[in-house]
């Protein structure tokens, strides 16, 4: 890896879960970690400090939104996005590839570049390999992600092949016109479901020499146990010595699950999204905090949880929620947060004590059901 950057691997389990600290210029993480979403430099309605408080260690903003506004110019000059948004450990950047085909208007695709139109005024707008590296080397993350092709699922075997294929050679230009030393470069694994070409992108990739492997594509709706199968498929051939993540995961148990293939880092707007929507995760399942059960009730989200939100009742914050104060999706949103960093620092536990498996089938008891679920 590059100067300033490490990935040492503490532990790993029989069944090839992994424990171990990633390095960078601007502090060191223990894995399996899980990295709140910051798109605009703002992880959505929870201050910086509050996320640093829920035990985050880094987390991901987006390249392509902060291209569209404020643009990476004025990033650069707050001397990059930590500093932007006062963020004090590492960051990692989206090349906005996903964004691009999930949010742009009038997509073409050429081998150059991914030319669209804006989602927020219909302005045209370019982004190659080249581009994409030059708007996150002038963000100033710590780790920036190669610009990739992502296809809808499902997609025919040519389509996903085509889309991989590109995204293979978009990887070599995106390494030649990087420059930053103090900013690392992961390469993403495309191929859709299909286990050759997840291998045959792992194994090129792998020759090329990142400083840490994606996993891309995933979290659209395939099921778990595709999803699973799709890492089984993979995993084993990256490098062991780097950081592995898998983008855009998710849900509790798909982290578990991903862990147990020997992911490493995750990111996922799911814990302000369902904050912001009155749902919070403990480690008893879900709670659904309109429902009238929670109207008088005097304990809090979860017994044992140090977050800022668990120092109010259920009956407390339902009441924020009805009565549309903002408060009521800042603290379910702080609590889910707080929740994620729990999750993954049991994980690593499980690893380092020689107990992953027992670890996970305690976690899956415990989150299923989830009492708040819909009958």
């Amino acid at each position: 890896m590059r100067p300033g950057f490490s990935f040492q691997l503490d532990a790993v389990s029989p069944g090839g879960a992994r424990a171990g600290v990633l390095t960078t210029p601007h502090g060191s993480v223990p894995t399996p970690l899980f990295m709140p979403v910051a798109t605009l430099a703002s992880v959505k309605g929870v201050d910086i400090g509050r996320v640093a408080e829920t035990g985050a260690g880094m987390v991901l903003s987006n390249t392509y939104h902060l291209h569209l506004r404020p643009g990476e110019v004025v990033v650069e000059q707050a001397g990059g996005v930590a500093a932007f948004m006062g963020w004090q450990g590492p960051t990692l950047t989206d090349s906005g590839g996903f964004q691009v085909f999930s949010l742009a208007q009038q997509v073409r695709v050429t081998e150059a570049a991914a030319s669209f139109r804006s989602h927020l005024d219909g302005s045209p707008v370019e982004l190659s390999p080249e581009a994409s590296m030059r708007i996150q080397e002038r963000i100033g993350a710590d780790v920036a992600m190669q610009m990739d092709h992502v296809v809808a699922l499902p997609a025919t075997r040519d389509v996903v092949a085509d889309a991989m294929q590109r995204s293979l050679r978009w990887a070599e230009r995106c390494l030649a016109a990087h420059r930053r030393e103090d900013q690392a470069v992961f390469g993403i694994v495309q191929g859709g479901l299909e286990p050759d070409l997840r291998e045959e992108s792992a194994v090129r990739l792998r020759g090329l020499g990142f400083d840490g492997y994606a996993v891309g594509g995933l979290s659209v709706g395939e099921g778990p146990e595709a999803m699973v199968a799709t890492l089984r498929a993979t995993t084993p051939h990256l490098p062991a010595g780097r950081p592995r993540y898998l983008m855009g995961v998710g849900q509790p148990h798909d982290i578990i699950a991903a862990v147990a293939t020997g992911i490493d880092m995750f990111d996922c707007v799911l814990p302000t999204r369902c904050g912001r929507n009155s749902l919070v995760y403990t480690f008893d399942g879900q709670l659904r905090l309109r429902n009238a059960r929670h109207s008088t009730d005097p304990r809090p989200l979860e017994a044992d949880c140090p977050c800022l939100a668990c120092r109010h009742s259920r009956s407390y914050i339902r009441h924020l929620f009805l009565a549309g104060e903002m408060l009521g999706p800042i603290l379910a949103s702080i609590h889910n947060l707080t929740f994620y960093q729990r999750l993954v620092a049991r994980l690593r536990d499980g690893v380092l004590a020689g107990r992953f498996d027992a670890v996970c089938r305690d976690l899956l008891a415990r989150l299923e059901p989830a009492p708040d679920s819909p009958g």
